[in-house]
């Protein structure tokens, strides 16, 4: 009986050795990103000796993977499952915040940090993960954790890493560099802390150097997916940074991304972030085939039909992106993007006008700017996305179409086209009034162009062309006053401008518009000053007709 008892318990210590290694393995897998390997070493040891610690890190894993559902199922589980049971409390807190309940969350914290002994910090650190994942991150909070986790144990490398990351996230460069140094220096095994000195360079946009601190991480372990994803952005970031080596810093970015997924796991998540970096290249090719090797492995995910509008939208194939995205976004349970509506009014847009750009459906194309107009609604910087829209548009003499794209565009005055907008607006609708077919102008629009004219000339004085279009747009509305104030601007911002600029042969035409302009609008009131422009077009230009035959009726 003895010997009995005496080899049972000699089991159950093996059997806590092995599940105590599994738990390791687990934990480096998260670690690794490998997040489908890690859920199956963590079901396998529920399944032998079901526990608080590991239903708490399987909820993690679906947490970081955007299942939520899943993930509040184990957490709700792991608070009756004895060892580590409070930490469960904690991924129930990030789902509150989340749902933006931050006093909820407060209190699962504090049952989660209840009667903890001084040296522990276990607790504190996932509290720190939790307000830093949460969908509105808290860096604050977690630095204030964290800190007080940094005072009961100074040397706990995990403890150092989550500062490091809390510090980098509230804009705090050098504290976080400290923090991951010290993270590193406490436990040499601990990767992530060396490759997050490289993140920081990055962030600092030392490409170079940042590149140099990830191969050093290859060369201490070159199957650590996550160091290939940070080398595909920093890639991504330095070709933005340097145009000239943009097209061969994006393929290895691409490249860098492949490397990635291949040393972590093809799952639906990670397919997913593949996705969302598909996008940020540019690549729709590549994300099309993407989206629907998803569509293959999960045809009910929702989320794989905002990539296949994506995609379709820019490889031409308005029809799937309109029936991708409608039904992306007709469903409740999703969470809908400002930038899903805007490719849904994009794809609407170029359904509505033909392949040979002369004929527009008007319903579809108004539904499409009603889109676009719900994006910035929800999203103003979407603004930032028009401009290459509304030109295209320009560019196919469709200026009334372009005109309803740059309105929208020139909503928000801190985007990084609104100078630019504002001109195209203007134009767009002045040269609609000038269509041959149209019988009388519109004079709501043309206001509109000369408050875009104004904008553009407010922000930049020294742009010219602003004031001949400006002119030219209260010629149409009948003012002359300010007709010829505009028309004076002009030759007054040319000549400013010297010699130089006057001898262009398309200043010089504009010059003597206005000339003949302001002389034919004095005509009625001050023969003098009519006659004296007429003269200063003939100095530039002796056989204007114009100028001469009003010359001969003006004497």
């Amino acid at each position: 009986m003895n010997k009995f008892k005496i080899f049972s318990v000699a089991l159950l210590a093996s059997v806590s050795v092995s599940q105590a290694q599994d738990l390791n393995q687990a934990k480096k897998a998260i670690d690794a990103e490998q997040f489908e390997n890690a859920k199956s070493i963590l079901k396998s040891i529920m399944n032998t000796k079901p526990s608080g610690r590991v239903s708490f890190l399987l909820g993690n894993v679906y947490l970081t993977q955007n299942v939520a559902d899943s993930a509040k199922i184990y957490f709700q589980k792991g608070l009756s499952a004895g060892d580590g049971a409070k930490l469960n409390y904690i991924g129930l807190a990030q789902l509150e915040l989340d749902n933006g309940n931050v006093a909820a969350a407060q209190t699962n914290f504090a049952l989660a940090s209840k009667d903890l002994k001084k040296k522990d910090v276990e607790e504190f650190v996932y509290i720190g993960k939790a307000y830093m994942a949460a969908n509105k991150p808290d860096y604050k909070s977690a630095l204030s954790i964290l800190s007080r986790a940094k005072i009961n144990n100074p040397q706990d490398a995990q403890v150092l890493l989550e500062l490091g990351n809390a510090f980098y996230g509230d804009k705090n460069q050098n504290e976080a560099y400290v923090a991951y140094r010290d993270a590193f220096t406490a436990d040499p095994t601990l990767i992530r802390a060396k490759m997050q000195l490289g993140v920081l360079l990055k962030g600092a946009k030392a490409y170079t150097e940042a590149v140099k601190a990830y191969d050093a991480v290859i060369a201490t372990n070159a199957s650590y997916g996550p160091v290939y994803r940070e080398l595909a952005e920093t890639y991504y970031l330095w070709g933005r940074n340097e145009p000239a080596k943009g097209k061969e810093y994006l393929q290895k970015a691409l490249d860098y991304y492949e490397k990635y997924m291949s040393l972590t796991d093809y799952s639906m998540a990670s397919r997913m972030r593949h996705a969302d970096f598909l996008i940020l290249a540019g690549d729709y090719k590549a994300l099309e085939v993407e989206a629907n090797k998803m569509k293959e492995l999960d045809k009910v995910n929702p989320r794989i039909l905002r990539y296949l509008g994506f995609a379709a939208y820019e490889n031409g194939n308005v029809d799937v992106a309109i029936q991708s995205l409608e039904s992306f976004i007709a469903t409740p349970a999703n969470k809908v993007l400002a930038v899903d509506y805007q490719y849904l009014g994009f794809s609407k847009i170029k359904k509505a006008i033909s392949v040979d750009g002369k004929t527009v459906d008007p319903t579809l194309f108004n539904n499409g700017i009603a889109d676009i107009k719900k994006a910035v609604e929800m999203e103003i910087t979407i603004t930032n996305n028009l401009a290459d829209l509304g030109k295209k548009l320009y560019e196919q003499k469709l200026f009334k179409e372009a005109g309803a794209i740059y309105e929208i565009a020139t909503t928000n005055k801190e985007s990084r086209n609104y100078l630019l907008d504002n001109f195209y607006l203007g134009n767009s609708l002045y040269y609609d009034n000038t269509r041959k077919d149209v019988v009388k102008p519109d004079s709501i629009a043309l206001q509109k162009a000369d408050v875009a004219f104004g904008n553009v000339i407010e922000a930049s004085p020294s742009t010219q062309d602003a004031y001949i279009f400006r002119a030219r747009t209260n010629r149409l509305l009948e003012k002359d006053d300010m007709m010829v104030k505009y028309y004076e601007d002009y030759i007054k911002v040319v000549t400013e401008k010297g010699a130089e600029e006057l001898e262009k042969k398309a200043t010089k035409a504009k010059v003597i518009e206005s000339y003949n302009n302001v002389a034919a609008s004095y005509a009625n009131t001050d023969k003098a000053k009519a006659i004296e422009y007429f003269n200063k077009t003939l100095a530039l230009d002796p056989t204007n007709n114009y100028a001469i035959e009003s010359l001969k009726t003006l004497k």
